[in-house]
């Protein structure tokens, strides 16, 4: 029999025993426990409340707000995985026991200094034995009952960050510890991810321009190739017509990336989480949100992207002369068309993008984990690259809907449609596929992004002075 044990306070008394579940069925990997107890004092009962909550919110899979056996047993075995990991992290010397010097070292890896002597009182709330080292069953024993969902060594090396930028800066913000906010790192990470942002997106210009035109003027009667549609940019323009729009695609990545931010952490705080880290669900409802915002922010800036990038030669002296003749010629109204199809592609996106990303990671973690839970460069891109991927698959027929509505004044004869019609038209006359028309050079640019991302963003890391995890 399995039997968890808790104190509680009550009225007339300290403390007071009672029994939380109990089972005949033993899994055989949990034979070693007999029996588990906590002793929570009066005074700690608060404290007891906050343990409980999340330690069920870990642990509960059929969300009916209780915690049973066999919920109780998946969380054990899985939390204890995770310990595991953190722990063979952590033991630098790789002799089973970790010691002061080896908990200064892997703390001062993720970006926190603390001296020998605060080392020495972490050690000294596990060491039972009083030999200054903790060994496996210490390091376990402590922490069990304590929810895994925040240790640092396991989020930080699996952080959806800011390198995975495939031009459409949809992504959920990145997440800094209490350290990083501090000493004023995160907004070199901001900056590092921003510059490697604009180098990827100037390089992957021409495929990003060709997915435009493709987006607005191909049609089942003018089947435009990708060949075909670099000819035409170079014959109408010049090779340097390739990057009509990347400008103003670079410039808005600094403001829509700071007030992402600043937004989700605003978010956070709204939402009532003190952690420093959010779960999935969570980091979904923030993220999209703070996506919401900052697009909002920068929406006029998204317009005039498209409107550069579909422009004829001397069209417009550049990107002031075009906002000047939109303004004057469509009105400001003009600057917010395709705002809702904008804003509706941002759920799907972030949901799906997050979602693919997690399952990839446990995926990883439940099977090639075993010593580490440092999945290594390769697989860190590989993960975001397919979560992105799938994130824009979901999302493209808005953005597609988005992009003709910013085009309609710029393109002859077009025909002026809200959101629905044009679904609706676009499905009619050129079937479900021209919901997906530029898909292909959409998906091109989407490895070497990735790629000159990271590149450029690990470099721009050593720059600035920020110290790789």
């Amino acid at each position: 029999m399995l039997c968890l044990s808790l104190y509680v306070p009550l009225l007339d008394q300290s403390q007071a025993e009672f029994q939380y579940f109990e089972s005949d069925q033993l899994p055989s990997e949990l034979k070693s426990i007999f029996s588990l107890s906590l002793l929570i004092p009066s005074q700690e009962f608060s404290t007891y409340c906050q343990w409980r909550q999340k330690i069920v919110k870990a642990g509960d899979k059929d969300q009916d707000g209780q915690l049973d056996f066999d919920e109780f047993v998946h969380y054990l075995r899985d939390h204890e995985k995770k310990l595991r990991l953190v722990f063979k992290s952590l033991d630098k010397k790789n002799d089973g026991r970790i010691d002061a010097q080896e908990i200064m070292q892997s703390l001062r890896d993720l970006g926190v200094n603390i001296s020998e002597q605060q080392a020495e009182k972490i050690l000294k709330s596990m060491d039972k034995n009083g030999t200054m080292t903790i060994d496996w069953n210490e390091w376990r024993d402590y922490h069990l009952l304590h929810s895994a969902e925040n240790i640092p060594e396991i989020i930080l090396y699996w952080k959806h960050s800011t390198i995975f930028d495939v031009g459409e800066n949809l992504l959920v913000p990145d997440e800094f510890t209490v350290e990083e906010k501090q000493t004023g790192m995160w907004w070199r990470h901001l900056v590092a991810g921003g510059g490697a942002g604009a180098v990827s997106r100037t390089c992957t210009a021409p495929l990003d321009r060709l997915k435009v035109l493709m987006q607005v003027h191909a049609s089942r009667s003018n089947n435009m190739s990708i060949l075909g549609g670099f000819t035409h940019m170079i014959r109408e323009g010049g090779f340097r017509s390739l990057w009509r729009g990347n400008g103003i695609n670079v410039i808005k990545i600094a403001p829509e990336s700071a007030i992402k931010f600043m937004a989700y952490e605003q978010i956070k705080r709204i939402i009532g989480s003190n952690q420093e880290t959010l779960g999935i669900h969570e980091r979904f409802v923030a993220g999209s949100l703070a996506g919401v915002i900052a697009q909002s922010s920068i929406y006029p800036m998204e317009v005039l992207k498209t409107r550069m990038a579909l422009r004829k030669t001397g069209q417009y002296q550049g990107v002031l002369d075009c906002g000047k003749k939109i303004l004057l010629q469509e009105g400001l109204s003009a600057f917010y068309k395709g705002y809702v199809p904008n804003m509706l592609g941002i759920i799907p996106y972030a949901g799906i993008d997050l979602a693919v990303y997690e399952t990839l990671k446990n995926a990883w973690l439940q099977r090639y984990a075993t010593s580490s839970a440092d999945p290594g460069v390769f697989v860190l891109l590989a993960c975001g690259t397919i979560s992105s991927t799938c994130g824009q698959l979901a999302s493209y027929p808005l953005a597609l809907v988005r992009t003709r509505m910013q085009a309609e004044a710029s393109v002859e004869g077009a025909p002026q449609m809200t959101m629905s019609k044009l679904f609706k038209h676009i499905v009619k006359t050129e079937g479900a596929f021209g919901l997906y028309r530029g898909l292909a050079p959409n998906f091109m640019k989407v490895i070497p992004a990735v790629s000159i991302s990271y590149v450029v963003y690990e470099n721009l890391k050593l720059t600035l002075g920020v110290q790789s995890r």
